[in-house]
């Protein structure tokens, strides 16, 4: 998003909260404009309400990200607006803590100095350090009558800073273009400093292993799950936000993980459970595994790094995740309820789909997904060839290649020998000299 800078309070009428988002001060932090009942009339009253969700309720850890909602709602208007900002209970002039709008494009960060005499939409840094969220244009949502909700994280300071004071004003706008007939509703909440008491874990049997197939030696690029206690004080899978530049997180409200002193990539965290793929290393053996926790580090695991680390990912009942060219699911009918799974017959194309093969031509580094860095029209092939079996008969495979739409997962274009009888086939890869976990099984039926 482009900077939009302007210059404020070089005359009252310039506080109208116009459709892309009012300007700084106006969410009843103490001191400043108050709320946008200076520009909209009658303002109070009204039988609506603004409210904020938060996840954990009215408490914050220090540095752990938190996601937002905030619903602004009245039975009698049609377009919306809000702006929303954090202050340290002691002073209401000390800003606590940042905000990352949410990626569907209905809220937008705003930014002023303490003197308030310009401001900055979509790109602050020190000079102006009073922050706020508020919609954009979109976010109004004109002729959407009841409610509306806008969501969006919010990142405490990392250092305990005692309470924390969510201050919030919500516009239900009656949608005439005009600041008449507009009501709004303020909240505030005060947040209590949470402190993180345990110290995170790593589960001493079994505790990171290749997220497919569960062997306990895992491979660069690989796809890894960590079990364990206290690892992560919320559960999230990672959003578009959570990406810099294209590239996969290396930390998780908080929480990141390195294996042999490289940053992996998170996928999921959870107080028991993380998901990441592994950094690219050359290196071959014993390696570490830690996780840190909001600046507590866990114990350290040892693990065997290879050069590969084979595994079909399984779908319910150890059938391997398979799909035809045209992503039509391979497995016994109602595998899921509600979806569409049919069994392979022999001759048939199928895809498999896992992880842990190894390097590819051309290269492809963790962390990243492999079409933005590869040429257009290219795929990742494997630079080792693999071979594959099915009912224990070798299965001719057409193609092996990252998938380029994903990190770490691997596509495997195989067909299924014509002497394959009916039943629950067994299905195993064999690269670079290792096997992938048996148990995984393929339902074929003439």
């Amino acid at each position: 998003m482009l900077a939009k800078i302007g210059v404020v309070l070089a005359v009252p009428v310039i506080l109208y909260a116009y459709s892309y988002g009012p300007l700084p001060g106006l969410a009843g932090v103490p001191g400043e404009f108050g709320d946008c009942t200076y520009c909209h009339s009658p303002g109070g009253g009204g039988s609506g309400s603004v409210k904020v969700t938060f996840p954990k309720g009215q408490t914050y850890t220090p540095g752990v990200q938190q996601h937002l909602v905030v619903t602004v709602a009245d039975p009698q208007q049609q377009r919306w607006g809000f702006e929303l900002t954090a202050r340290h209970a002691s002073d209401s002039t000390a800003q606590a803590g940042t905000f990352t709008p949410g990626s569907d494009g209905v809220t937008q960060l705003t930014c002023t100095q303490a003197t308030f005499q310009t401001y900055s939409v979509g790109s602050c840094d020190s000079t102006m350090p009073l922050l706020y969220i508020e919609q954009t244009s979109a976010g109004t949502r004109f002729g959407q009558t009841g409610s509306a909700t806008f969501s969006f994280d919010w990142t405490p300071p990392s250092t305990n800073v005692g309470n924390i004071v969510i201050y919030v004003a919500g516009n239900a706008a009656n949608g005439d273009g005009s600041p008449g007939g507009d009501y709004i509703y303020t909240q505030k909440y005060t947040l209590t400093p949470q402190t993180q008491t345990n110290k995170p874990q790593i589960a001493v049997s079994n505790g990171v292993f290749n997220g497919a197939g569960y062997q306990t030696a895992i491979c660069a690029g690989v796809w890894v799950t960590i079990k364990g206690t206290n690892l992560a004080n919320s559960t999230r899978m990672w959003r578009s936000s959570d990406f810099v530049n294209g590239k996969l997180p290396t930390a998780l409200d908080g929480v990141s993980v390195e294996i042999n002193g490289k940053p992996a990539y998170l996928e999921y965290i959870s107080p028991t459970q993380i998901n990441v793929q592994a950094p690219s290393d050359t290196a071959l053996g014993p390696v570490n595994v830690q996780v840190a926790n909001n600046g507590s580090t866990s114990n350290s695991m040892t693990v065997q790094l290879q050069s590969v680390s084979p595994a079909f990912f399984p779908w319910p009942h150890n059938y391997a995740v398979a799909t035809r060219p045209d992503y039509s699911y391979v497995g016994p009918a109602n595998l899921f309820p509600g979806l569409t799974t049919a069994p392979a017959k022999p001759g048939d194309v199928i895809i498999l789909w896992g992880t842990g093969f190894g390097p590819t031509k051309p290269s492809v580094s963790a962390g990243v997904i492999p079409k933005t860095v590869i040429p257009s029209g290219q795929i990742a092939n494997l630079a080792d060839s693999v071979s594959v079996l099915i009912g224990n008969a070798p299965a001719t495979v057409f193609g092996a290649a990252l998938s380029p739409d994903s990190a770490g997962l691997y596509q495997i274009a195989v067909q299924v020998p014509a002497s394959t009888p009916d039943g629950d086939q067994p299905v195993v890869a064999h690269i670079a000299g290792l096997q992938s976990p048996s148990g995984v099984f393929i339902n074929v039926q003439h």
